[in-house]
């Protein structure tokens, strides 16, 4: 008596076709969730960016002398009040100061040297000291208004308040700082 006996080996084609299909479904469910992700990963960089720009010019804005007169001025380490300043146009401290004074101070200019200096400036392109225009793309601005009385103080000359902007196509990024009045010192 001979029984025979099959055993299977291996899949059939419908069973490889269905697994074909089950597979190319989750890959492609797969590849479209991170498609996404693939093209918002540079978003992070460009937001790094302008928070270190906006934080290096917020910086070097708040690290300028807040004085009765512009440093320049012969009465500046002794001024109590604008009307002891010598030259008028060192009072002004809502808007650009109307010298000749630059941002690097490139030649014949003097550079900024004052908060009340950088008023409102906006630059293109942010260049730095050597005038390599080393972040093309972005644009930055600057806005000092006076803001002792809406903090509080009696004199609205007392306190500055600094707003930097930098932006690059659609992104903003915008930091305020507040700078008080310390003068006569230097």
């Amino acid at each position: 008596m001979s029984i025979s006996t099959s055993l299977q080996r291996g899949i059939t084609l419908v069973e490889q076709i269905v697994f074909i299909v089950i597979v190319s479904v989750g890959v492609i469910g797969l590849v479209s969730v991170m498609n996404p992700a693939i093209r918002a990963s540079a978003d992070p960089m460009l937001t790094k960016q302008l928070v270190a720009m906006t934080e290096s010019l917020l910086n070097e804005v708040m690290h300028q002398p807040f004085t009765w007169c512009d440093p320049d001025d012969p009465a500046a380490s002794t001024a109590q009040s604008y009307g002891d300043c010598v030259s008028p146009q060192n009072t002004n401290t809502t808007a650009s100061f109307s010298g000749v004074e630059t941002r690097f101070g490139i030649s014949p200019a003097s550079p900024f040297d004052n908060v009340s200096d950088y008023g409102v400036h906006s630059w293109a392109n942010i260049d730095d000291p050597s005038g390599s225009n080393a972040m093309a793309g972005y644009t930055a601005s600057v806005a000092v208004a006076r803001a002792g009385t809406a903090l509080g103080l009696a004199d609205d000359t007392a306190a500055l308040s600094v707003t930097v902007t930098v932006s690059r196509g659609a992104e903003t990024f915008s930091l305020t700082g507040y700078r008080f009045r310390y003068a006569p010192r230097i």
